[in-house]
């Protein structure tokens, strides 16, 4: 599943550090906490990879409900 924002990207990559040992838990926030906890490695990897090319920094409210 491909990020639609550049901060989905973000916090994805973030999420991916932690469970590869590489970040603490701990330092999560919000939505990197959030996927740390319900995304496997592999989902994170594939947000975290996207390109980042002709994304917005923030997807709006109605992007993240149509994707729903």
């Amino acid at each position: 599943m491909p990020a639609k924002s550049r901060a989905q990207q973000k916090a994805a990559g973030a999420a991916l550090a932690a469970k590869r040992g590489k970040q603490n838990v701990s330092s999560l926030k919000g939505a990197s906490k959030s996927m740390y906890e319900s995304m496997s490695e592999k989902e994170l990897d594939e947000m975290a990879s996207t390109k980042r090319k002709g994304k917005p920094e923030h997807a709006s409210k109605a992007i993240s409900k149509r994707a729903k």
